[in-house]
């Protein structure tokens, strides 16, 4: 099948989901499928809850956002639970504006671009239909047909609330095109569209001297006044503003904040009651959930005026910070770069890894309650292990700052920044250093950030390197150790005869008295040093190195190098002290022998298959690591 044949097929599975009908066949089909009634409100609840829900440590991840936001699952915890769902069931938090307040670049736009895409797709599903009075800009709710005396009779037939009344132009409509006769209306399937302005509203803040309010609320059509006689005729009145073509769905407020009072009053009404005011027409009802988003600055400036107090009341406010695990920092690059015409180029592993630790660096605050640097601050907060700290000494360093995350570089500067490093190095690899130095150069010349700043961002960066130096100097010799998983679990197979041996004689063995064999006391301290463990404990230790060993024999596994964390780095820094001279001659600036560079090739090798390097970067990389492994 090609691409247009896909794109006719895509029509066609579209068209085949359009009905029309009358009001008496769409009570019938409520009948069938009483959730089609559901509000806007509901419907962005159970649109997130439609792609999976999944709970790990108390924590729930909602996969509607997984693919798209990145490192937000506590912000976005927040909102459903706090918001989305009680506003679901009709609580009164859905008389409330959703207000994302972050710093920039911080994903509120995402967020809230995610949930429109969304809703767009969800309305094409079974479980996400919406029908509306045909013919109606604001594609209103049939049930608004059914009066108001009737509507507890018809709640204890459907078991549905009906919320609202009918509009001016339906109410005129239902009189003169069928004459009062509520059954005869003709209902129809709809399909959000921001594009087409269907169900998703979009307000932009401008020049306040310029803008008029009829951006959001629509406005007369003088040019049918002569043809209906009437200013006050809903027929000659555009319901086409953003308030208006968002109802039963989702209304973005850019920049909320920045807008001029007169624009912000309307959302009262809407927001309290579920009507608003326009021209010399009654309340015009609308069911539809408002989402706006503000800087922080601006937020603390808009509470502080005494004026605002009425609104501020009607908002729930959600912070949405930048993400403080380097690993979903990392994820955003990655989005960016594939969205960029950036894809394709030679970029050296760890690259995108390093301008994110230095981002979220840039971002964690000094703990007062725990002796602990940022750097294995932000391992923790990466779900790594560092000695000494336990989850719940995670939780109390989160709970420290509550604002932290609030401040730091952006991911658009740092992306700006890989950009340019890409650019100047279009006919080579672009490492990790290349990025650091072009994130380096770009905060000398940044003018928003203050001087003590850049001092500060400038020591991070030395940090971040260092952590960089580590981490290739890790991988280079593991490298070139030949056969790396053999010697390791050989190593620990002569630990642990050693061990056994230990341990069976009741600890040190005495040559002269005993017959048993004697076991390697020098080999086992060279490893149980790099573990911590003192002389004093290295009885316990190794007999609970038996006794684990006893345990995966029992269920019949097999206790291998990497079956004790604390093992496996030990036996790593083992071999690699035993091999560093090794590795020096191996990635010496130019090798004379033979042997030494094959030996070289290897290595190289290894680099490119096992750690997904490049030929040249490997080579640079090898080049670069020579020159560390010589202090």
């Amino acid at each position: 099948m090609d691409f247009l044949d896909k794109v006719k097929r895509q029509q066609e599975q579209e068209s085949s989901l359009k009905w029309e009908g009358t009001f008496r066949d769409y009570l019938a089909l409520l009948k069938e499928k009483p959730w089609v009634a559901q509000s806007a409100h509901s419907r962005l609840y159970n649109m997130i809850c439609s792609e999976g829900v999944t709970e790990e440590n108390g924590k729930k991840y909602f996969k509607f956002f997984e693919k798209d936001i990145f490192g937000s699952q506590e912000t976005i915890q927040r909102l459903v639970e706090e918001y989305f769902h009680p506003a679901a069931k009709g609580l009164d938090v859905k008389k409330r504006i959703l207000l994302l307040m972050g710093p920039v670049s911080g994903g509120k736009s995402t967020l809230v671009t995610k949930l429109k895409r969304g809703l767009e797709q969800f309305t094409r599903t079974d479980a996400g239909a919406v029908y509306a009075i045909k013919g109606c800009p604001m594609h209103e709710d049939p049930l608004h047909l059914i009066p108001e005396h009737l509507r507890q009779d018809f709640y204890n037939e459907y078991g549905i609330v009906i919320e609202g009344k009918l509009s001016p132009l339906n109410t005129l409509r239902l009189k003169e095109e069928y004459d009062g006769d509520i059954e005869k209306v003709r209902v129809e399937r709809v399909f959000f569209s921001e594009k087409d302005r269907i169900g998703i509203g979009t307000f932009s803040p401008s020049d306040p001297k310029s803008q008029d309010i009829s951006e959001l609320t629509g406005s007369i059509d003088f040019s049918t006044i002569s043809t209906y006689g009437s200013e006050s005729d809903p027929r000659a009145y555009r319901f086409d503003g953003e308030l208006n073509i968002a109802n039963r769905g989702l209304m973005e407020f850019q920049e909320m904040l920045k807008s001029d009072e007169k624009f912000l009053w309307h959302l009262l009404s809407l927001t309290q009651e579920g009507n608003f005011k326009i021209g010399r027409y009654s309340l015009i009802s609308a069911d539809e959930m408002i989402i706006a988003h503000t800087n922080e600055s601006e937020f603390r400036a808009f509470i502080e005026n005494d004026k605002n107090e009425a609104l501020r009341s009607r908002m729930l406010v959600v912070p949405v910070p930048y993400t403080l695990s380097a690993r979903e920092e990392e994820r955003i690059y990655e989005k960016m770069l594939r969205e960029s015409r950036l894809s394709g180029i030679d970029l050296a592993p760890h690259s995108l890894e390093i301008a994110a630790i230095f981002s979220v660096i840039t971002r964690l605050k000094p703990s007062k309650i725990r002796q602990i640097d940022l750097l294995n601050k932000l391992k923790l907060y990466n779900g790594e292990k560092v000695d000494g700290f336990t989850h719940e000494d995670v939780i109390e360093l989160k709970n420290e700052h509550r604002d932290e995350g609030m401040s730091g570089v952006d991911p658009r500067f740092i992306m700006n920044r890989i950009s340019l490093a890409v650019t100047k190095n279009e006919s080579g690899p672009v490492s990790a250093l290349d990025i650091l130095r072009s994130i380096k150069e770009g905060l000398l010349d940044h003018p928003s950030i203050k001087l003590e700043e850049k001092e500060h961002y400038k020591n991070l960066i030395m940090i971040v390197r260092e952590e960089y130096d580590e981490i290739v100097k890790n991988e280079v010799q593991m490298a070139a150790i030949e056969s790396f998983e053999e010697s390791a679990q050989s190593l620990l197979n002569l630990y642990l005869d050693n061990v056994e041996a230990y341990c069976q004689n009741g600890g040190d063995v005495d040559p002269l008295t005993s017959t048993a064999k004697e076991p390697d006391e020098k080999l086992m301290r060279s490893i149980e040093e790099h573990l911590g463990i003192s002389g004093n404990a290295k009885k316990d230790f190794r007999e609970e190195i038996l006794i684990r060993v006893s345990a995966f024999a029992r269920k019949g596994k097999v206790f291998d190098y990497k079956s004790h964390d604390g093992l496996y780095h030990a036996i790593q820094k083992k071999l690699f002290a035993d091999f560093k001279d090794l590795i020096k001659v191996t990635t010496a600036m130019s090798p004379t022998n033979l042997e030494t560079k094959e030996r070289l090739k290897e290595v190289e090798g290894r680099l490119v298959q096992r750690y997904g390097y490049s030929k040249r970067s490997a080579e640079q990389l090898l080049h670069y690591v020579s020159g560390l492994l010589q202090h």
